[in-house]
């Protein structure tokens, strides 16, 4: 090898100038900060461009159905409106006499202007559709600002030239477009039916403002909790709380003033085809904004991985029920078991204080039992009648509740917390099989919840409405709830992504579904799709234990696929 030159390393071409990139040095190396800048002339890309890009992808879906579900009520509920009318003796002029009820007001809104297919659509549908949107974007945003983050996937992102605040900025850009939007389908389907275009159009700004209200509290709590979980918990708690806040000032006229401080309050102050007040959803506006804009400036002042809110140090080893999945799963289950208790034991002890002042006026004016029999509420007239038809509402969030513990397991394989935990002698199929036995448990005790305390709310004001009867009530709805248990366990085999959707069918889905179906007099077989179409309202009538064993039957079955699903795929972290 006489005459040969130093021998150079496999793969060195330093000096081949046909590897040197556009703008790199002519030694080959890298520029500082290991970054290629861009080619000449050409424009620097912008990332917070990407983020809006994915953050579309992301929500695109989800955004669809809710504008899809908003949309279609509004416009059925306008085109029914005649024929809903054509049925009141006296016409709209008798549905007014809502109006004068209490508990017609804290349950369904105030009444204006039902003499309009618009004005009633909005009492109708106002609140129900404030709380669909509010709901999907606070948990949206909990999922795309905290879910992404705890998986690590922000971590990766954020190392670039993206700022934490910039990138919360832009996900909630995309967030309140998604929002915007639904809102215009709602005010075009309606006025496509026929209503007013200005009512319809302060309407939809009221509840696309509503959602993006709790976008940005969503994204407030993601920056102030340490956790996806302690995130959406505490964003459902200001939910609940706003909502509560509208029933009261609706419910007591001393108490209107409240409704100032609720989202779903001040929509319901602006009272679109009525007096069309803009100042309540200017209100509602700046709230926004203000949530919108905090989110941002909080997450500038906190270390990715971290809330504003410093978890613990140091603390004892607490080993408490960790001696099998059974008891990891009580232990996981115990305190969101206590946050919805509250919250359910509030709604039903209402519902239950209620009971005498709905079921007297309804006894002295049939007309309208009728009309609440339409809109899916059935005897009504009778505090045991009462009871059945609102413990058909428990399912609703009963079988929310159960599919978002088994999210938590799905949350807990996307971010990859199971590798070490099963790489032990612990199988999935134990894993899963405990949290659902413990899930099923915490259904049971909010339904027991639901009924002690609608038992002593109609107790407290002298209705006819025994503990056994009230316990027989609530029972009568869990099938329905492991329904949705069932198919949440479905849908963690079949995709960690599939399990707050499938999860929340039966109930929510369900519960919808039966609604449209008796409001537009749809054919009977649509009706029959509903679980609710075959829910009979125990104590005021015997239930039907075919169709709760045929329900339990469908539940085990959809449970036991998922099982099986979950122990064949592989674990996966997106």
């Amino acid at each position: 090898m006489t005459g040969a030159g130093p021998a150079r390393p496999q793969g060195d071409r330093r000096g081949s100038l046909s590897t040197v990139r556009p703008g790199a040095p002519a030694d080959g190396t890298e520029p500082t900060g290991g970054r290629a800048p861009a080619a000449a002339g050409a424009p620097a890309p912008r990332p917070t461009a990407a983020v809006a890009r994915l953050t579309t992808r992301w929500v695109r879906r989800s955004a669809a159905v809710v504008a899809l579900v908003a949309a279609g009520m509004s416009a059925i509920v306008v085109a029914s409106y005649d024929s809903v009318v054509a049925q009141a003796p006296g016409g709209a002029a008798a549905l007014q006499v809502l109006a004068t009820n209490p508990a017609i007001r804290t349950l369904f809104g105030e009444p204006v202007a039902l003499d309009d297919s618009g004005g009633f659509t909005v009492w109708r549908t106002g609140t129900a559709l404030g709380v669909l949107l509010g709901v999907w974007a606070l948990l949206t945003a909990t999922r795309l600002l905290r879910g992404e983050e705890d998986a690590g996937r922000w971590t990766l992102l954020l190392a670039g030239r993206l700022r934490h605040g910039p990138a919360v900025a832009t996900a909630l850009a995309v967030l309140t477009a998604a929002l915007l939007t639904a809102g215009g389908a709602v005010a075009v389907a309606m006025i496509l039916a026929g209503a007013n275009a200005g009512p319809a159009l302060l309407h939809a700004a009221g509840l696309a403002l509503t959602g993006a209200f709790f976008a940005g509290v969503g994204a407030v709590a993601a920056q102030v909790a340490g956790s996806r979980g302690a995130a959406s918990g505490a964003g459902t708690g200001v939910l609940l709380g706003m909502l509560l806040l509208r029933m009261i000032g609706d419910g007591v006229d001393a108490l209107g003033w409240l409704r100032w401080f609720s989202p779903f309050g001040l929509t319901a102050l602006a009272a679109p085809f009525h007096t069309d007040r803009v100042a309540p959803v200017l209100v509602l506006a700046a709230a926004a904004v203000g949530a919108l804009v905090a989110a941002p400036l909080l997450a500038a002042r906190r270390d990715v991985g971290d809330g504003l809110v410093p978890r613990a140090g140091t603390r004892r080893a607490r080993l408490a029920l960790l001696g099998s999945p059974h008891g990891f799963a009580l232990r996981r289950t115990l305190r969101p078991l206590t946050g919805w208790a509250i919250g359910v034991g509030a709604f039903y002890l209402l519902l239950g204080l209620l009971a005498v002042s709905l079921t007297d006026f309804l006894q002295r004016n049939p007309l309208f039992a009728g009309l609440a029999t339409r809109a899916g509420f059935g005897d009504l007239a009778t505090p045991p009648g009462f009871a059945g038809t609102l413990f058909a509402l428990l399912p609703v969030p009963v079988g929310a509740f159960a599919a978002v513990r088994i999210a938590a397991l799905a949350h807990d394989e996307t971010t990859r917390r199971l590798g070490l935990l099963l790489a032990a002698p612990l199988s999935r199929v134990r894993l899963l099989t405990g949290t659902a036995a413990v899930t099923a448990g915490a259904a049971v005790a909010l339904t027991l919840v639901a009924a002690v305390a609608m038992w002593a709310g109609a107790a407290a004001t002298g209705a006819d409405l025994g503990l056994g009867d009230a316990v027989a009530g609530a029972a009568n709805t869990l099938p329905i709830s492991l329904l949705g248990l069932g198919f949440a366990v479905l849908g963690l085999g079949l995709s960690p992504r599939a399990v707050i959707a499938l999860g929340i069918l039966p109930g929510a889905g369900g519960f919808l579904l039966n609604v449209l179906a008796d409001s537009i007099d749809a054919p009977r077989w649509v009706a029959q799709v509903s679980p609710f179409a075959h829910l009979e309202p125990v104590p005021a009538t015997a239930p039907t234990p075919a169709a709760s064993a045929v329900m339990l039957a469908v539940a085990l079955l959809a449970a036991a696929g998922g099982v099986l699903a979950y122990r064949r795929r592989d674990l996966r972290s997106d």
